[in-house]
């Protein structure tokens, strides 16, 4: 290794510790001041400006761009996910009234869950079909009181680059209530802080808000849920790892509806597959022609 080599990792190492040491000061007065501070609104204030001191102290200030979110816009917002900073990004950038949808393990995760809890974060398990369906029920309410949730779609994250599968309990919940989708893109948190490192590195962080999606304008779950899909990936410099034969065209239409099916409105909020998507598709097609149709001999189709 040459000496600039040794020089530069030194630096990151140096800034990685620092950063750390940015976090506990923050952190403590903040986690102590939760506990005597009265009101969900005041502890979500508190939290954003102690998420926007670490972001400005670790010389990593948030930059937002794209569209403007209004004071009262309802809507339930989805970002990619590629590392534990995203929820600190979010945090810092959106107003105060928006919290998180997270995996119930971070719920046992010392002081980051206690201060989860503290500004009024849902938690979901996973692995819990009823739990992931209450949720999806909330997600709606929570927007209709004032209150936006946002959400991982792609449920979790590792080390590598790319934008991961959607679970569509958002987008379910979203045409449930009528609540328009709102992307945003993460910029910098996984070059920042990739899974699998300890010491963050130096570099920038921003948000990028995309347009609003209203539900109404789409045909299907899985149409709403690939708009979205595009949206991110059109201003995140990272690669689609969604398996392209699970991927529905482009041009799809469908028969347009107003509202989830039944079986999309019972679906667990992590658990729907791309696959499930384009079955569930390829059934309203088919019902479509035989309705159109008025047979039912439609037995080869149903096969492929």
């Amino acid at each position: 290794m040459s000496i600039s080599h040794k020089f530069r990792a030194a630096g990151r190492a140096v800034y990685g510790c620092y950063a750390w040491a940015v976090l506990l000061i923050v952190v403590l007065p903040v986690t102590i001041l939760l506990c005597i501070t009265p009101g969900v609104m005041r502890r979500r204030r508190l939290v954003k400006t102690g998420a926007r001191a670490v972001a400005w102290l670790a010389g990593a200030p948030i930059r937002e761009s794209g569209w403007k979110i209004p004071d009262d816009f309802a809507c339930i917002v989805i970002a990619n996910h590629s590392s534990y900073l995203d929820g600190i990004v979010l945090t810092a950038a959106l107003p105060a009234r928006f919290a998180f949808l997270i995996k119930s393990e971070m719920a046992h995760v010392p002081v980051a869950g206690f201060v989860l809890k503290q500004i009024a974060s849902e938690f979901v398990d996973r692995r819990n079909a009823r739990d992931r369906r209450r949720m999806a029920r909330r997600l709606v309410e929570s927007a209709h009181r004032g209150w936006t949730l946002a959400v991982f779609p792609e449920g979790t994250f590792d080390e590598h680059d790319g934008l991961r599968h959607f679970h569509t309990g958002a987008f379910a919940a979203a045409i449930s209530g009528n609540l328009p989708i709102l992307p945003i893109v993460i910029h910098g948190a996984r070059a920042k802080m990739r899974s699998g490192i300890m010491l963050p590195r130096p570099g920038p962080l921003g948000i990028h808000v995309c347009e609003p999606l209203l539900p109404a304008d789409y045909a299907s779950l899985g149409a709403l849920s690939a708009a979205a899909r595009r949206a991110l990936l059109d201003h995140l410099d990272e690669p689609d790892l969604e398996p392209a034969a699970t991927a529905l065209p482009p041009d799809y239409a469908g028969s347009r509806h107003h509202g989830p099916e039944e079986s999309e409105m019972n679906e667990p909020l992590w658990e729907p597959s791309a696959e499930r998507i384009a079955r569930s598709e390829l059934q309203r097609f088919i019902e479509f022609v035989k309705k159109d149709a008025g047979t039912d001999d439609f037995a080869g189709l149903h096969a492929w």
